[in-house]
């Protein structure tokens, strides 16, 4: 018998399912998003960013070719397209935090 709380029309979702991004980042950029002091990054958008998306950034040493094995999650907050706003088409400036985005509805995470 089918409940109330798992029929398919009370428990399918709403939102997308966010796209989890791996990208490289350089060292410099890498400390600086670590330590909270770049909450962006301006990146080709040849992977359809979009808010809510999860990045998975992984430390890269450009000289020697290799990864750090450092990484960091951040979730997308805020998308800027290119074509405006000095940036070139084709590109995006992304806004990102380090929790996921609140689902629909919620807007405070006292009530979640």
């Amino acid at each position: 018998m089918t409940s109330f709380y798992n029929h398919p029309a009370n428990t399918a979702s709403t939102q997308p399912v966010p796209t989890t991004h791996e990208l490289k980042v350089w060292p410099g950029c890498f400390i600086a998003v670590e330590s909270g002091a770049k909450p962006f990054d301006v990146r080709e958008n040849d992977r359809h960013f979009q808010v809510g998306d999860l990045l998975l950034l992984r430390e890269y040493e450009p000289e020697s070719e290799q990864y750090t094995g450092r990484t960091l999650t951040r979730w997308i907050s805020y998308r800027l397209l290119g074509g405006s706003f000095g940036v070139a088409e084709g590109w995006c400036v992304l806004g990102f935090q380090e929790l996921p985005p609140l689902p629909d509805g919620i807007h405070d995470t006292k009530l979640w």
